[in-house]
């Protein structure tokens, strides 16, 4: 999920970032994309929120085809992390969740 101050204006960036109107409107204030790159998309007028998808490099694919380009990716104790920023200057954070346990 991802918080913008103009929804109007995200959803022209991700209806062209994606090629596709959002598939939803679940309530005001909210619109959502399905299946992207294998993750649900949900943008929320003035809330904060973060997108996880399944695999980094089936969303970086699909993104890049897109002719959106990532960050190089980070990865540590709890995954990887790649970045892009939306029209609103707002960092975008995708995050793979760890394969494997995390040990404390």
């Amino acid at each position: 999920m991802l918080a913008t101050a103009r929804i109007d204006k995200a959803e022209e960036f991700y209806t062209r970032l994606f090629e596709r109107r959002p598939d939803d409107r679940p309530m005001d204030g909210l619109i959502q994309w399905r299946n992207v790159a294998g993750a649900n998309l949900q943008i929320f007028h003035d809330k904060e929120n973060a997108v996880v998808v399944p695999k980094m490099d089936k969303a970086r694919r699909a993104l890049e085809e897109s002719g959106v380009m990532l960050t190089r990716e980070s990865e540590g104790d709890y995954g990887k992390i790649a970045q892009i920023a939306n029209p609103d200057g707002n960092r975008i954070t995708l995050a793979e969740p760890q394969s494997r346990p995390f040990n404390t």
